[in-house]
């Protein structure tokens, strides 16, 4: 027990440096000699040995798909390990927008690429024109008209902000975004992000909140990652449905919670949630065969569930 301390309190340490050094690197700073020595002496002892583990040669990780937490990409870079965020769609020939190992801003998947250009179109959607951008989809005219301006702009569907330099941060989808009773535009995708970010054990966060007076959530976890905590904790061999209705489960649930509500604004702070006693399967509807959650089915399953929510 005694060595386990001691190996945690220099991982800590070597971290605690490696974020330091990392940030004056990312702001052109230089690193003070002290801090370097340090760092040298922790790349040493711990960060190579994280960078062995993939391989000894990566010069750097490019990430997509979905948003990659700030804290994760932090704790990597801090190790060496260079993980830049990247985005783009299939009518763009893929990726449209990717940092640049020297030049990267968290947060951000970076400038668009050379040869191609980015606007913000009615309600901030991202808008992407170059020589990437589909013709059309096949025999199908209507959905090309709808997914291409006159003038070759692809529409992604996607909510964005450019900042002064031109990196871009993605912050919902169009057409999930809603308005609170109070006018308060929320897009839950970046909010449902943030929870599987902080939260070990998610599988699924929905946010719902249109035309409502606040925000509530309907939560699933991971039942793999949940048989392990089981495991841990007394409950081995228990159903899916007994552990999520723990009451070890939902004080565990709600710290996450209480930690996603720190970093959001007011209005989009979860007030209410709920644990379903099942995840979301393809088989129930819920999930499309590339296991992307149906919202509207969600909603419409457990209407009763979130009008509770609210009384």
């Amino acid at each position: 027990a005694s060595e386990g301390g001691v190996k945690e309190k220099l991982f800590n340490q070597a971290f605690k440096v490696g974020l330091e050094v990392d940030r004056l690197h990312r702001e052109g700073k230089p690193v003070p000699f002290l801090l370097a020595r340090q760092h040298a002496l922790f790349d040493k002892l711990v960060f190579t040995k994280i960078r062995e583990r993939f391989g000894g040669r990566v010069r750097f990780f490019i990430s997509g798909a979905a948003a990659l937490n700030q804290e994760i990409a932090e704790w990597f870079h801090a190790a060496g390990i260079v993980i830049l965020e990247g985005y783009g769609l299939t009518e763009s020939a893929a990726g449209s927008f990717v940092n640049h190992p020297l030049d990267y801003r968290f947060g951000t998947v970076g400038p668009v690429m050379p040869g191609s250009e980015v606007e913000l179109g009615e309600n901030d959607e991202i808008l992407i024109k170059g020589p990437g951008i589909m013709d059309g989809y096949h025999n199908l005219p209507e959905e090309t008209a709808s997914a291409l301006t006159a003038d070759g702009w692809l529409r992604t569907g996607d909510k964005g902000s450019l900042d002064p330099d031109g990196y871009l941060q993605i912050t919902g989808r169009i057409k999930d975004l809603f308005k609170t009773s109070g006018g308060k535009y929320i897009a839950p995708s970046a909010i449902e992000s943030k929870f599987k970010a902080v939260c070990p054990y998610a599988s699924q966060f929905l946010v719902f909140g249109d035309d409502r007076n606040y925000v509530i959530a309907l939560i699933t976890l991971d039942p793999d990652a949940m048989d392990g905590w089981a495991a841990e904790n007394g409950m081995s061999g228990a159903s899916y449905a007994d552990i999520v209705s723990s009451g070890q489960v939902q004080e565990m649930v709600g710290g996450y919670v209480d930690r996603l509500n720190g970093s959001l604004n007011r209005w989009e702070t979860i007030k209410k949630w709920e644990l379903l006693d099942h995840d979301l399967t393809v088989e129930s509807g819920e999930l499309t065969p590339s296991m992307k959650v149906k919202r509207n089915v969600v909603e419409g399953n457990h209407k009763d569930r979130i009008d509770a929510l609210y009384s």
